[in-house]
């Protein structure tokens, strides 16, 4: 007698099925776009390699930041609302301000230890240490600008500060007196409300609205002290 025929829903007797037989109903329609480059187009490449600086001359680098500091210079000269001192902040203006600044500032007596020394210290702590104070005040008020942008920002409008201590270097060369004073008074004041302004037009934005005064006042009072030191020097 015949075996029966195994009945095809016995699971005890199915035979098995492999294991990615559905993925051969799958299709990918030929609508959808494949988007994405393996490979590097060539004007990138030329591109990267016309932006690399790692194959430039020295002087081809000093001569491309010294265009940044002047660019920079300019911006201060005149102060309109620009992201330029921020994108592209360096410290090289500050600093070359800051060693001019000291250096006309220094005494020309003949005891040049005593009063030369400690008045191009006194420089370079007043801004240094009160640029670093003043942004910090600003980063604890709310700011949204980072440490060396606002370094470089205050650093740069001491420009119009350094201008007015060489015109007080010249008046002074005259004879002393109130119409001399009334020069160097006019010419500091002049230049003081320029910094001001110049540094409030970079960093008012990057501070919350209700608290732009807190963030204004001590710049108001770094350049007054730098002002100050200006109109009151008298060479010896």
């Amino acid at each position: 007698m015949a075996e029966a025929a195994e009945s095809p829903g016995d699971p005890g007797t199915a035979s098995p099925r492999p294991l990615f037989a559905g993925l051969s109903d799958i299709s990918i329609s030929q609508d959808i776009p494949i988007e994405g480059e393996i490979t590097i187009p060539v004007r990138s490449r030329i591109r990267e390699s016309d932006s690399s600086t790692l194959n430039e001359s020295v002087r081809n680098t000093i001569m491309r930041d010294l265009k940044a500091v002047g660019k920079k210079f300019m911006h201060v000269l005149y102060p309109r609302k620009s992201n330029t001192l921020l994108r592209d902040w360096d410290l090289w203006g500050p600093l070359i301000l800051c060693v001019t600044l000291a250096l006309m500032l220094q005494r020309g007596s003949v005891d040049g230890e005593k009063d030369g020394g400690p008045q191009f210290a006194e420089v370079f702590v007043i801004v240094w240490f009160g640029a670093v104070t003043i942004t910090l005040n600003s980063k604890l008020l709310g700011g949204n600008i980072s440490f060396f942008q606002s370094l470089c920002v205050l650093g740069y409008c001491i420009l119009p500060l350094t201008v007015a201590m060489l015109v007080c270097r010249l008046v002074l060369l005259a004879e002393p007196g109130p119409v001399n004073f009334m020069v160097r008074l006019f010419v500091v004041i002049v230049m003081f409300v320029w910094s001001i302004v110049a540094s409030t037009a970079f960093l008012a934005d990057s501070q919350p609205p209700n608290r732009k005064a807190l963030a204004v006042y001590p710049v108001f009072l770094f350049y007054f002290v730098i002002s100050w030191m200006i109109l009151t020097f008298t060479p010896q």
